[in-house]
């Protein structure tokens, strides 16, 4: 950890959180920081290493040859025109099983793209859904696109993900099982997901939040679910949706990962990604694709 980084405090991660979860605007998010650090210089220094960095998404190059991508385009609810980045393996044999990656509060990035890809590379069709293409589609300006999911309605993003699993099951070299995975908003569109598409295979939620527990029962896909030991607000739901899925006799697996924050998995924000803790989920949660999509 360099000296940048030392200054940094729970207290200022748990601001940021609160800003990109739109409890707080940006004015008010630096003034908090401002009295965290001490001053308006060092606010202005801490900010950015809080804030995920484009430049640290590409841990898969889009142009690694391994891989084939594509820009997709299929029908969604409403009438609605859902777009995407499919990736495959360049030398798969036979048929895979898919994967939908569901991205956090700011739509389809540059980091998100590299999950799929290195879904990708664990042996799967994956395909990076933008859920604000009802919208328009994920604009550049990261602070615009956590507004428009006020405008978002879960059911509709439900929606959208089962004609996301129907489009991926019908691919050529498809197997016709599909997953999900997701983080943060994407962890709870997982959730959801497994509550309406009976025909999901497998459901894997990074730091998301629980459906109600009177929707456990129509989940049918074997659920895991990871969270960061430190994520007190996502974490203050895992009690009640333990408690459901186990009356429920579903079949899952929680982990806790103490000492890492929300968005632990994600490299891009130096401040919260916890190496540790992301290689170990991401290993738990390849392992457990592998078993229920082959």
């Amino acid at each position: 950890m360099d000296k940048e980084e030392s200054k940094i405090t729970q207290a200022m991660i748990n601001a940021y959180d609160d800003y990109t979860h739109l409890h707080l605007d940006r004015r008010r998010f630096m003034e908090r920081l401002t009295a965290l650090a001490g001053s308006g210089a060092a606010a202005a220094a801490i900010a950015p290493m809080l804030a995920a960095s484009g430049a640290r998404a590409d841990i898969i190059p889009s142009t690694d040859d391994r891989l084939t991508s594509e820009d997709v385009a299929y029908p969604g609810t409403n009438g609605a025109t859902m777009k995407g980045y499919l990736v495959r393996p360049k030398t798969a044999a036979g048929s895979l099983g898919s994967v939908i990656v569901i991205h956090e509060n700011r739509g389809l990035n540059s980091h998100i793209k590299d999950v799929a890809r290195r879904v990708a590379l664990e042996g799967f069709n994956a395909l990076a859904v933008d859920f604000l293409s009802p919208q328009g589609g994920t604009p550049a300006d990261e602070d615009k696109a956590r507004q428009m999911f006020s405008a978002v309605k879960p059911e509709e993003v439900a929606a959208n993900g089962e004609a996301s699993r129907v489009y991926l099951a019908a691919r050529s070299g498809a197997n016709g099982k599909v997953g999900a995975i997701g983080f943060c908003w994407g962890g709870g569109a997982v959730n959801n997901l497994a509550v309406r598409s009976p025909d999901l295979s497998a459901g894997v939620a990074y730091y998301g939040a629980q459906p109600k527990a009177q929707d456990v029962p129509s989940i049918k896909a074997p659920l895991m679910l990871h969270y960061g030991g430190l994520d007190e607000r996502i974490n203050a739901g895992i009690p009640a949706y333990r408690d459901a899925l186990e009356k429920n006799g579903k079949t899952f697996e929680i982990y806790i990962y103490e000492g890492a924050n929300h968005a632990f998995n994600n490299e891009t924000s130096a401040a919260r990604y916890d190496k540790a803790a992301a290689d170990l989920a991401w290993n738990r949660t390849t392992a457990f694709f592998k078993k229920y999509l082959a």
